[in-house]
């Protein structure tokens, strides 16, 4: 598992824990997948399925962590890709830059 993905799972796991209803993917471009759950966070193993998943590069995903990109927005502009509900997708954005 890269540093990166290491990372994205030490500071998505506490926010997540007790608070995400189902499951969501992360897929971070060139780099891997973390899974999101009520338990926290891990990496994704292999093409395991998720209620919904996020799609960017890493510095978009980091943009979205600190605030930076509002992740509607990051949706519109082409820079965030979601598979599954739109609606469940911005659920889950709102707990990453709780």
């Amino acid at each position: 598992m890269s540093a990166i993905l290491e990372d994205f799972i030490a500071f998505l796991g506490p926010r997540v824990t007790g608070q995400l209803q189902g499951t969501a993917r992360l897929e971070i471009a060139g780099e891997g997948a973390v899974m999101l759950d009520t338990t926290g966070a891990r990496a994704a193993i292999g093409d395991e399925a998720a209620d919904v998943t996020l799609a960017a590069t890493e510095q978009v995903f980091r943009s979205i962590l600190s605030s930076e990109q509002n992740p509607a927005a990051a949706l519109m502009m082409g820079k965030l890709k979601v598979k599954g509900s739109p609606q469940r997708a911005l659920k889950v954005s709102a707990i990453l830059i709780a």
